[in-house]
């Protein structure tokens, strides 16, 4: 099986220990993800932070 990886900038909305908040536009539409299946590290610019996820799971829970 493929395991396809992506990045995506986001914006982080709330953190938890196990999952953070994320949107790619309106805070109203953020969607959690569990930190167990993604590596998000700051880009540096202004909020903006990079996640890496697999691809299936970023059409899972859709516009990120």
């Amino acid at each position: 099986m493929k395991s396809d990886i992506i990045d995506i900038d986001v914006q982080v909305l709330h953190r938890t220990e196990k999952a953070v908040l994320v949107t790619l536009d309106v805070p109203d539409n953020g969607v959690w993800l569990a930190l167990s299946k993604i590596e998000i590290d700051p880009s540096g610019v202004g909020g903006i932070e990079t996640v890496t996820l697999p691809e299936w799971l970023a059409l899972d829970k859709g516009p990120i």
